[in-house]
């Protein structure tokens, strides 16, 4: 398969999917009556991150993908160990708003948003050796769910 059709694929459907979750679980009058961290960003700097932190997230998926199959076979190589991480992240990705903005459940939202920190920030250590393009391109993707967590745990002890 032609490797810039696998990106433009992964692309397309991490985007599509996240932006058609992200929309039906749009924070409702249930999130703006929470007390919130002084911290917590406006609302309407969601969708450009995240959209951004996709793009770069199925960018690496893509080369996750790809690689699976050199991979294959090749004993110590950690590119094999990329492509169920970056399935892992995403399935814990996906299932945070509709815990958190659809059926409000916080703490359960917070335990998701720690095993997706854990699964980001190994993906970047299997990816560090074989493609340390797809571990800096996770970079951001860790930082902004380090401050997610942060901001989800917050919620949670303030309610």
């Amino acid at each position: 398969m032609n490797r810039t059709l696998v990106h433009i694929l992964f692309v397309a459907a991490v985007l599509g999917l996240g932006l058609a979750i992200g929309y039906i679980n749009i924070p409702d009058a249930w999130y703006r009556s929470l007390a919130k961290p002084d911290f917590t960003p406006p609302d309407w700097i969601f969708a450009p991150a995240w959209s951004l932190l996709y793009i770069m997230i199925g960018i690496a998926g893509a080369r996750s993908f790809l690689g699976r199959r050199r991979a294959a076979g090749l004993s110590g190589d950690r590119r094999a160990a990329q492509w169920p991480l970056w399935l892992a992240q995403m399935v814990l990705n996906f299932l945070w708003s509709p815990l958190f903005f659809g059926l409000h459940q916080i703490a359960a939202a917070l335990v998701v948003i720690c095993l997706l920190l854990a699964s980001i920030a190994a993906f970047i250590i299997a990816s560090l050796r074989q493609d340390g393009i797809s571990a800096l391109l996770f970079v951001p993707y860790l930082a902004w769910v380090a401050f997610a967590t942060l901001l989800n745990g917050s919620i949670f002890l303030m309610n």
